[in-house]
């Protein structure tokens, strides 16, 4: 980050961009100022009480005047508090929002660089670290400042030379947090960046858990987050020892006040030039100034990793979203894709497709094929629009996919990966991902592409049917029987592209045979895109397109390729021998 946004304005401008409750906040700060008010009249009541005091004297009138102010003074706070509060939590609930709605509308190419945990850690913790700032310190450093602003006024009409001699420990406390303050801030981004990658590695070796316990990595994987533990303990350390420097220090500034206040407002009692009810009134108006001088020290060092957090929130919000948020609608059915002379590199130096052209007509089927690496899944991920080409375009008819809007363009693609990826939750749930109005869609119509699909019968089979389980990632199903579902999911969607990522590779013969009948019915009347892994899949294909290192090196059906591609034709000896 740039050094600009190190400062408290990106800080301010980002708590002024969440539309503050401007009517709770105004009635929260009137609340305030008249428990201030409230509070310091006590110490005017007291003067009088004990300056008059005798038990024949003592008016009944003062004492319930003390008692009523220190009601009041507790049922306003109480609702200022409660107020202010729900201010800053309402302001930590919508910069949520707005980094919620901004992450899943970025580009893959935000994923693809940045750890799923530590995103999250961005959204939990450092949103939680500006919730304690504005919920919990916020409104004590108000109250704190009104409390003080009238505290000191009193004081200085009721004397102001002790007001002056109380006001030299200013500077020393100013003098004491500057530095402090500082290598808070330091330390804060410190444990902020750390909390995020441990939370990263956290969340990625339990979501692989299979994976780690299958390679004997339990020992390994102790080890990074044993490392990771030790270094969030470290920093928590170096926050103690500034805690633990803050505290005392703080005290031993109170404490020099009070007796240097005791010590003279004593000297002016003895000799006359102050009542004994002053000093009193004196000494519980400091108070008044001193717990809330305290409470600041917390408040500013929250403040400090609060710019931290604020630090990394403002990198996410100020990411570009993923480009086509507005665009056409259209109905690309019958529509011929086009792809013109398209390259498109991750990073500058690193150049996936070069110079990549071919037309699939409405119905066809086309097949990407050629070695591991080449960029068949990047060819993927262009049409799908996961990225945007470096160079080149691509067109539905005459009609650039750039122009259209996301929505309208995925909402007609089908997309059926090697994977199957399935979101924790119900089959039913995994079947209407992404769908408006799912909640409608009836049972006749999920059995019906269930049925397409033939995932119907193990479905039937399941206690709770269509509302079963499928846990994280889909995990208590099959592959056979997420890719069935994946299926299905498509069918309901009723794509007019389909998209394969060779979806039969990773399963047994009998369920590649269930699998394939599903998919060759899926592929009907659609345009269709496979990546082939296995040549067998593909050799009906109308149109076969082999690229090696980014490059289409040849394209025709399979017989043409056996006779005219040298490569090609060593993988169909060895595939299809």
């Amino acid at each position: 980050m740039k050094n600009k946004q190190s400062g408290i304005k990106p800080f301010i401008s980002l708590i002024l961009s969440t539309n503050i409750p401007k009517l709770a906040l105004t009635f929260g700060l009137i609340a305030s100022v008249f428990t201030t008010i409230a509070g310091l009249v006590v110490p005017l009541l007291t003067k009088n009480l004990v300056d008059g005091f005798s038990v024949s004297s003592l008016s009944v009138t003062l004492v319930v005047a003390i008692i009523a102010a220190f009601v009041l003074q507790a049922v306003i706070s109480g609702v200022s508090t409660y107020l202010l509060t729900a201010v800053g939590q309402k302001i930590v609930a919508k910069l949520r929002e707005n980094m919620w709605i901004k992450l899943i509308r970025l580009p893959v190419s935000y994923f693809d660089k940045t750890s799923s945990g530590e995103t999250v850690s961005r959204v939990v913790n450092d949103t939680n670290i500006v919730k304690d700032l504005i919920s919990e310190h916020f409104p004590q450093f108000i109250t704190g400042i009104i409390s003080i602003i009238g505290a000191i006024t009193i004081l200085l009409i009721m004397d102001w030379k002790m007001t002056l001699i109380m006001m030299l420990a200013v500077p020393i406390t100013v003098a004491i947090m500057l530095p402090l303050g500082r290598r808070m801030s330091k330390i804060s981004r410190g444990l902020q960046d750390e909390t995020a990658v441990f939370t990263g590695n956290i969340q990625q070796t339990l979501s692989e858990s299979r994976l780690m316990k299958s390679s004997n990595a339990e020992e390994s994987e102790e080890g990074k987050g044993l490392s990771g533990i030790g270094n969030l303990l470290g920093f928590g350390l170096k926050e103690a020892k500034i805690f633990a420097l803050i505290a005392p220090l703080m005290q031993f500034v109170v404490m020099l006040v009070i007796v240097i206040i005791i010590a003279y407002g004593g000297l002016r009692v003895a000799n006359g030039t102050m009542s004994t009810g002053s000093l009193v009134a004196f000494l519980l108006y400091l108070f008044q100034i001193i717990m809330p001088i305290t409470s600041f020290a917390m408040f500013f060092t929250q403040l400090q990793k609060a710019k931290g957090a604020t630090e990394r929130i403002i990198e996410i919000l100020d990411i570009p979203l993923e480009e086509g948020q507005n665009g056409l609608s259209m109905d690309v059915a019958d529509k011929p894709v086009r792809v013109n002379h398209v390259s498109f590199a991750y990073d500058e130096d690193d150049s996936v497709l070069e110079d990549v052209s071919f037309v699939a007509q409405p119905g066809e089927m086309i097949a990407f094929a050629g070695p591991s690496g080449g960029g068949k899944t990047t060819m993927f991920g262009l049409l799908e629009r996961f990225y945007e080409p470096t160079s080149g375009e691509i067109e539905i008819g005459d009609t650039p996919i750039r122009d259209l809007s996301m929505k309208s363009w995925r909402s007609q693609i089908g997309y059926v990966s090697q994977e199957s990826a399935m979101m924790a939750g119900t089959i039913r749930e995994n079947l209407c991902y992404g769908l408006q109005n799912w909640e409608e869609i009836p049972d006749e119509r999920l059995w019906e592409v269930a049925k397409m699909a033939y995932a119907d019968q193990f479905i039937k089979s399941f206690p709770h049917g269509l509302d079963t389980e499928v846990g994280e990632r889909g995990v208590k199903l099959s592959g056979g029987q997420r890719q069935r579902i994946a299926i299905a999911r498509a069918f309901l969607r009723d794509p007019k592209i389909l998209m394969m990522d060779e979806a039969t590779a990773s399963l047994d013969s009998q369920s590649e045979s269930v699998v394939q009948q599903a998919l060759t019915r899926l592929m009907e009347g659609r345009t269709t895109f496979v990546i082939a892994h296995r040549l067998s899949t593909i050799v009906h294909a109308d149109n076969i397109i082999f690229i090696e290192k980014g490059r289409i090196t040849g394209s025709g059906t399979h017989q043409e390729l056996s006779q005219s591609h040298e490569l090609y034709r060593q993988f169909a000896k060895q595939q299809l021998a």
